[in-house]
């Protein structure tokens, strides 16, 4: 029991959860002493006055004369040391007054004036746990300030509530590391640190190698390691590099004594990572590393709901792959340690920590970031950008460049939990045909399964399913199923090859004494692959296989891999020890490692559980596209749930069970940005929405949003309504129908953009701050979004409105439907947006090339090209166009490509092959449109030969009846 008594209102800071209301595990016991016994000195005789007095004397003048300097060199002390922050520490010991409490006063006073000297916003937490009431004792004990906030966080907020203002923060003196020597290597420089005071944590450790990194003139990377003693390493593929960089854009500072990194932009002198702001931590299962940020506007650090600009007003993420619908301030399926921040006049920089454990990062005002792990190392890289899109190229320049996706994979996919059968689900593809909708992709969920089993179908109620597959086939459409990691373990013996093939290549996690662990999900009780382990890639790779004999599937849907577990730990429970409760434990839902997953302790081939939790789904997607390499010999689909960085080089991902509501309408478009910024770019929220009952106006207008995600698909749940196109009112139909016709329309665009995000790391759906880095009013916008840099997409994300508000950076754009013109001046504008409109407008100059569109893109791909130009005042616009055979592997590496440009400049379009391909040859250019065309042609030429055209008032030409091969040059001009 924790002991109340004695407790003042003001001496007591409750933590986070406890005013939350979430479960936890039993507080701390506090007790308090009594006043007699609080004192630890020795008693003394009595002394003469004249002794005491001397004595005193001689005190005060040491306490003095040590305060004296101490604020001179703290007052003298050189500001650029210390950027944005508030007064640095002056040492790294504990003071001895602190030591025995109570040994003067004067001190006291001292210490009190010092923590009150540090701004609220800068005060990071000293007790960050959850479920303990914090009081001064408990704070003090850990040689920390203790100082009550002085007002709430927020007016509707408790001053103590979750992610509020920290009551027990670190003093300026708080021991941390010094740096005792620093040598040069061939790529930076390498120092010891050494810590003389252990903190609170077990395991201190208290000598650390520092390895700084000039990787690239725009990279830099530091690593921060137990010399004594090796620790888990995050075992994705990363850089080799062997030289320093000659000419980097950033400098490096080091602070000695606290030890710590102040990197800025040396074009303006920008801080963009300083460190000294409080303390290094690096204990056995807690390492904590705090930087302030240059600026409030921080974006990334997945996966979670929220709005794309993160509040960093006290505002906690925490990192540790989780089963969970998508909710505010919750772990969600996948952990992404990476940030980008914006800085003052547009440059921007991002900040990758690579570490796979379960942590928790914390915002806080000043502005300020803590990284907060309980395993791994620090190791981490810092990109100088300087604009955000380049930001992105550097980061999965070390993560990794997106796979290029199969052509259908940007088709329209249907897909639904209890369509019963296969016949059903057959019945659904048939009315689709019928309404002349497009699709390319059929899925089903885990209903096909026998009993839920994997590679199995239900020989019963799908029994047809083969017979489906090859029909879709027939109609060059694609079909998808679900695949759940969790393997059977209850059938008998020899009936069931994955798991009986499964014990016997030991392809499963073990529990912490070596037997196969068994949680439960769907089927049952289950095994789980270790994908860490060879053996185990090689085993799926085979079951695949078996079950494409029987069921020639296209792609795959991986579920339930963070590994989602309908227990918390195993039927076995999970050991009582530091990896199961470890003495820090990040602010994950059910507050537990092992809720809803496997125990931490578990075994895997490559290390613990507690290592390769949040990297699960990272493995399972890597052999799963490695396996559907060797099975189709295409391009492998592949949708994950969960991630982790590098995920893009094998997969997509959906943004989870949603709702069918309004608010995931909007959120949806955060996480599609924020995903764009993590490398992957393949990523697209459940149109209509997930589980509960569709609204029609809602799914018109998700249908119209998710056009424009990059993966799109419909998808719903068991025990609702359907919500695939065809079970809506005519006009609603007709709406969504018109949708995806314009999406596959501008299926050439699509391609071109995923290309670039393959090739050169590019983003697909992209932020509007990218393309307008100077104008901080793109900052925050997360209502719209760009395809590539060409076109603005403007969605209704409201009940019963026909019009939209929507905000355009200055200059001119187009409707991208007539051409009408807007010139704006950086300002927001009133749409008209009926019930069958989304609102696209096109940016002055560009060029795009786009497809009569069809019923699949097997047969849009083959249609003739039109191209649209966007003209700016000066008559200029230019674009570019990727095409190949849509699903061979590599053919950008293998050279199997065309790759054509287009330009307008002073009356010309020039379309120029710079690389050629046969499949070039296929596609034909039949027509052409340039808006803001000022003053109308008497005369058009097409390669010095005269056109037909038409011009209209709103200033838009079009010139028709070219039949030019886009595998040859051309050009279109006019006067």
């Amino acid at each position: 029991m924790v002991s109340y008594k004695r407790l003042n209102p003001e001496d007591v800071h409750f933590s986070s959860a406890v005013l939350s209301g979430e479960p936890r595990p039993i507080l701390e016991e506090v007790s308090v002493p009594d006043p007699e016994e609080a004192s630890l000195l020795l008693r003394r005789p009595s002394c003469s006055v004249t002794t005491c007095l001397v004595v005193i004397g001689c005190l005060l003048l040491l306490l003095c004369g040590g305060w004296l300097l101490g604020t001179m060199f703290w007052l003298h002390r050189p500001s650029n040391q210390q950027p944005h922050r508030p007064p640095p520490p002056a040492s790294g010991q504990i003071p001895e007054s602190k030591a025995q409490p109570k040994v003067n006063d004067t001190a006291a006073s001292f210490r009190t004036e010092a923590c009150s000297r540090i701004p609220e916003a800068w005060r990071f937490d000293c007790y960050p746990e959850r479920g303990v009431v914090v009081t001064r004792e408990l704070c003090e004990a850990r040689n920390c300030c203790f100082i009550p906030a002085s007002a709430p966080s927020s007016p509707a907020t408790s001053p103590s509530q979750k992610n509020g203002i920290p009551w027990c923060f670190y003093p300026p003196d708080f021991p941390s590391y010094m740096l005792v020597s620093l040598n040069d290597t061939l790529l930076g420089q390498k120092g010891v640190l050494e810590k003389k005071v252990k903190t609170y944590y077990p395991g201190d450790i208290l000598t650390l190698e520092v390895d700084i990194r000039y990787e690239t003139n725009t990279r830099l990377r530091v690593r921060i390691t137990d010399p004594s003693s090796s620790r888990f390493e995050v075992p994705i593929s990363v850089p080799t590099v062997t030289k320093k960089a000659e000419s980097p854009d950033y400098s490096v500072e080091l602070s000695k004594q606290p030890f710590g990194l102040i990197v800025r932009r040396i074009s303006t002198s920008a801080v963009l990572l300083n460190t000294t702001v409080a303390p290094l931590f690096y204990a056995d299962q807690f390492l904590q590393l705090s930087t302030s940020l240059p600026s409030q506007f921080i974006y990334g650090l997945g996966e979670h709901r929220s709005t794309f600009l993160h509040d960093v007003h006290w505002n906690t993420l925490t990192m540790w792959a989780r089963d969970v619908p998508p909710t505010e301030q919750t772990n969600l399926y996948g952990a992404h340690p990476f940030y980008l921040s914006m800085e003052d006049g547009g440059n921007a920089h991002g900040f990758f920590l690579l570490n796979s454990n379960a942590m928790d990062v914390v915002l806080q005002p000043a502005p300020a970031l803590t990284w907060r792990s309980i395993g791994g190392i620090l190791d981490f890289y810092v990109f100088l950008g300087p604009d955000p899109g380049s930001v992105i190229q550097q980061y999965v320049e070390v993560v990794g460049y997106p796979a290029m996706p199969i052509y259908w994979a940007l088709g329209y996919h249907l897909c639904r939990w209890g369509y019963g059968t296969s016949n059903s689900t057959w019945e659904v593809v048939k009315k689709m045909r019928n309404y002349r909708i497009p699709q390319d992709v059929q899925w089903n969920d885990i209903d096909y399964m026998d009993r839920f089993m994997d590679f199995t179908f239900d020989p019963t109620n799908f029994g047809t399913l083969p017979d489906l597959v090859r029909d879709l086939h027939a109609h060059d459409q694609r079909y998808v199923m679900i695949l759940d990691p969790g393997i059977s373990s209850t059938q008998p013996e020899g009936s069931y090859w994955p798991f009986d093939e499964g014990l016997k290549r030991g392809v499963f996690i073990k529990d912490a004494e070596g037997k196969t662990l068994i949680g439960k999900v769907w089927p049952g009780l289950t095994a789980y692959p270790d994908f860490s382990d060879e053996v185990t890639q090689e085993w799926w790779y085979d079951n695949l296989r078996r079950f494409h004999e029987k069921v020639p599937f296209d792609g795959l849907w991986i579920d339930m891999n963070e590994p989602s577990n309908f227990l918390d730990g195993s039927t076995n429970g999970c050991p009582a020890n530091s990896l199961e409760n470890p003495p820090y434990t990040p602010g994950i839902l059910g507050g537990l490692l092992r809720a809803k997953t496997v125990c931490a302790s578990a075994q895997q081939k490559q290390s613990i559980h507690y290592n390769l939790h949040s990297l699960y789904g990272l493995m399972e997607a890597k052999a799963s596209a490695s396996a559907l390499k060797q099975i189709v010999a295409k391009r492998p689909f592949v949708i994950s749930r969960s991630t982790f960085p590098s995920q893009g080089l094998y997969s997509g991902h959906w943004l989870g069970d949603n709702r069918s509501q309004w608010k995931d309408l909007y959120t949806s478009i955060a996480g599609i940005l924020t995903f764009n910024l993590l490398g992957i770019p393949l990523v697209g929220a459940d149109i209509c929405g997930f589980s509960e009952e569709p609204q029609e106006e809602l799914c018109v207008r998700w249908t119209q949003l998710g056009a424009f995600y990059p993966f799109t698909r419909n998808h719903n749940a068991i025990d609702v309504k359907p919500q695939d196109p065809t079970v809506f009112s005519p006009l609603a139909r007709t709406a969504m129908k018109q949708a995806l016709l314009l999406r596959y329309s501008l299926f050439p665009v699509l391609y071109t953009l995923f290309h670039h995000a393959h090739v050169h790391g590019h983003t697909v759906a992209r932020p509007i701050m990218f393309e307008f880095p100077n104008d901080v009013k793109t900052y925050g916008i997360d209502k719209q979004f760009l395809w590539g840099k060409s076109l603005i997409v403007t969605p209704v994300l409201d009940p019963g409105v026909n019009y939209v508000e929507g905000y355009f950076p200055e200059g001119v754009w187009y409707d991208y439907y007539t051409g009408n013109s807007v010139r704006s001046a950086g300002e927001e504008l009133r749409l008209d947006a009926p019930l069958d409109k989304i609102n696209l407008h096109l940016r002055e100059g560009s060029v795009i090339p786009t497809q009569a569109p069809n019923l699949t893109l097997w047969v849009s791909t083959g249609q003739p090209l039109h191209l649209v130009s966007a003209l700016s005042d000066d008559g200029s616009a230019s674009g570019d166009l990727f095409w190949d055979d849509g699903e061979s592997i590599d053919t950008y590496e293998n050279n199997q490509y065309a790759y054509i440009v287009f330009s307008v400049a002073q009356n010309v379009m020039t379309s120029q092959v710079l690389h050629n391909n046969v499949e070039a040859t296929y596609i034909t250019v039949e027509s052409a449109t340039f808006y803001g065309v000022k003053v109308k042609p008497s005369r058009v030429l097409v390669n010095s030969q005269d056109a037909t055209f038409t011009y209209r008032d709103n200033q838009v030409l079009t010139v028709t009846d070219l039949g030019l091969n886009l595998s040859q040059n051309f050009t279109i001009s006019w006067m």
